[in-house]
């Protein structure tokens, strides 16, 4: 049974027109122009079985095809030194203030439902992909991190390490480094990880707990990137008001890290967008009071004018909008030359789509260009075909992470078909 999509959510629109847009935060790049706020759309789409044969639709020149198949919940990859790829299986299991009937329906879209909370260990082979499941037992696992020995995992209220060497199938019981905000709530549940490039530190993301904090009970630690010391689990926020950040990579030119990062909900289809930023030590980045730098979020402009200023003064602007309920996840540079022009240099995006749309955007892997160290302000469809109608909202499947193989070809994994896909170039 399907919901009568679309939905209008009513909205009372406080603010309109295109607010503040020719002000400038502290940092960043110039604040754009955004579209004023607008009714909310709820159509989420129906998840359909996957044709005979079907691929995703890749630019002429590559080729597509399972690389996995028959997994549950394929959510963060990791390639490791020898080759081997892991997969972190995970699900929404819950969340705070949706209906009856929408829970319903985000359970029969796999989008909620019971998590395998797992970590499979795919390894290629001549005879197809061996599989094993490296760790088991975990709490809803995301990041996953290889470093000086050890295998660190992210569950969503903790981070883990686990003795490990490449070649190995199986871990042992695992150490916790430190706890991690889980709520209630946790709507925002994945924790995504990544090394400094000196080794010295790891970066965890941790999402807010609610959608732009209503009833101002979210823990000031959330929507945030944390820096850990591995060695005794002290950490410190690198920056704060980010409100679900989730990839992250150092891009390859400059070696800053940057992340992208779903934002709020209720504003309209296209405000605000979500957003691909240059990670800045020290940065706030708005949430909950701002979005874009400058433009004032409607709930908090009402309960509290003085911290919605105080946020405008200072918060930085990101650098290039990913599209409305896009729901950016995985991010990877890819630097040349393994793959021909204009995909040699830039950055991969898993674009996991939506239901805050009448016609999605997302449901991609897009490429970004990078020039310079900063994006040239293209997003560029790579990875696309998931949306099989967009006029009855049906989808084949939703990408949500990226990887590199050795070899240079791409992996990205697809929680709603449950595959992982590679994308190679012809040669």
């Amino acid at each position: 049974m399907r919901l009568p999509f679309p939905v209008l959510l009513p909205l009372v629109v406080l603010a309109t027109g295109l607010a503040h847009a020719g002000e400038r935060a502290v940092a960043g790049p110039p604040v754009p122009a955004l579209a004023p706020v607008g009714p909310a759309v709820f159509r989420m789409p129906t998840l359909l079985p996957r044709p005979a044969g079907w691929r995703p639709a890749a630019p002429a020149g590559f080729r597509v095809e399972p690389f996995a198949e028959g997994l549950d919940g394929p959510r963060r990859l990791l390639v490791l030194p020898n080759g081997d790829v892991l997969v972190a299986q995970a699900r929404t299991e819950s969340m705070e203030g949706l209906p009856p009937a929408v829970v319903e329906a985000l359970t029969r879209q796999k989008i909620f439902g019971p998590s395998a909370d797992n970590v499979l260990l795919l390894r290629p082979g001549p005879q197809g992909v061996e599989r094993h499941v490296l760790a088991s037992g975990l709490n809803q696992p995301f990041g996953l991190l290889f470093h000086r020995g050890w295998l660190y995992v992210a569950n969503t209220d903790a981070l883990l390490r686990f003795r490990f060497a490449p070649g190995a199938t199986r871990v042992d019981a695992p150490e916790k480094v430190l706890d991690l905000p889980a709520g209630p709530a946790n709507n925002h549940w994945t924790r995504n990880l990544l090394a400094s490039a000196d080794g010295t530190r790891i970066w965890v993301t941790v999402g807010a707990a609610t959608n732009v904090n209503e009833a101002g009970t979210d823990p000031p630690d959330r929507a945030a990137i944390w820096e850990v010391d591995p060695a005794t689990g002290g950490h410190r926020l690198l920056a704060t008001g980010l409100r679900n950040p989730v990839g992250l990579a150092l891009e390859p030119e400059t070696g800053a890290l940057w992340t992208t990062v779903n934002e709020r909900d209720g504003l309209g289809e296209d405000t605000p967008p979500d957003y691909l930023a240059r990670v800045v030590d020290g940065a706030f980045y708005g949430w909950p009071y701002v979005y874009y730098g400058t433009y004032e979020d409607p709930t908090w402009k009402r309960r509290d004018p003085a911290k919605v200023a105080d946020a405008r003064a200072r918060a930085r602007v990101p650098d290039l909008a990913l599209g409305g309920h896009s729901v950016p996840l995985g991010l990877v540079f890819r630097a040349g030359p393994a793959w021909p022009e204009p995909w040699a240099r830039g950055a991969f995006v898993a674009r996991r789509g939506g239901g805050g749309r009448v016609r999605y955007v997302g449901y991609d892997v897009a490429f970004v260009p990078f020039r310079g160290g900063a994006p040239t302000g293209a997003v560029e469809p790579f990875l696309a075909g998931f949306v099989a109608s967009y006029d009855r909202a049906e989808v084949y499947g939703r990408p949500v992470d990226v990887a590199e193989l050795p070899d240079g070809s791409l992996l990205v994994s697809d929680d709603g078909a449950d595959v992982v896909w590679r994308v190679s170039a012809d040669r």
